[in-house]
C-alpha cells in the first residue's frame, strides 16, 4: 500500500469509527438519569464525582496529611440516610490519603476550603463499590452526601 492509500484508508477508519467520549460516565445509566433530573446545575470533577456547592469556603484546602473535621449526611438516592455527623461539637474526623474514607471524600476534601458545604455525588466505584456495606449500602450504590469542611490542619 502507498502513502496516498494508506492515508485514504486512515481517514476512513476515522469517519466511520464513532468518537469516543473524553471519559467514561461512572454513574449507573437510572441513576444517571435521576441524577441529572434531581440536580440538573450539578458540576462533574474529571473522575465522575458529581457536586454542588452549597455555602462556599475560603482559605486553602486540605493536603494529604492533614487532618479534617466535618459534618455531613450520607444517602442513597432515595432519600434514606445511611450515616450522619451533625453535631457541630463533635464533628468525624480523619486524616486525609490516609485511606480512612472512602475514596470519593478523599477526593472531595483536597478540592473544598474552610467552611464550605457541598452536596456530593459519589459513582459506586468510588464509594463502596461491588461489595456495598450490607445491611445499609446495597452492592453499586451511588452516594450522596452533605459534607461541611469544618476545620483542618497538620494536628
Amino acid at each position: 500500500m502507498n502513502l496516498p492509500s494508506l492515508s485514504l484508508a486512515l481517514l476512513l477508519t476515522l469517519a466511520v469509527v464513532p468518537a469516543l467520549p473524553a471519559q467514561r460516565e461512572k454513574l449507573p445509566a437510572a441513576d444517571l438519569e435521576f441524577v441529572e433530573k434531581t440536580w440538573p446545575e450539578a458540576r462533574k470533577t474529571q473522575t465522575g464525582i458529581r457536586y454542588l456547592i452549597l455555602r462556599e469556603g475560603a482559605g486553602e484546602s486540605p493536603k494529604p496529611g492533614d487532618k479534617v473535621n466535618v459534618l455531613y449526611v450520607g444517602r442513597l438516592l432515595d432519600g434514606t440516610v445511611f450515616d450522619q455527623t451533625t453535631e457541630a461539637d463533635k464533628p468525624f474526623s480523619f486524616r486525609v490519603r490516609r485511606e480512612m474514607v472512602i475514596e470519593g471524600w478523599e477526593q472531595v476534601l483536597q478540592l473544598m476550603r474552610k467552611g464550605e458545604k457541598r452536596l456530593v455525588i459519589i459513582p459506586p466505584e468510588m464509594g463502596y463499590g461491588t461489595r456495598g456495606q450490607p445491611p445499609k449500602i446495597g452492592r453499586n450504590a451511588t452516594l450522596v452526601f452533605e459534607i461541611e469542611l469544618v476545620s483542618f490542619g497538620r494536628d
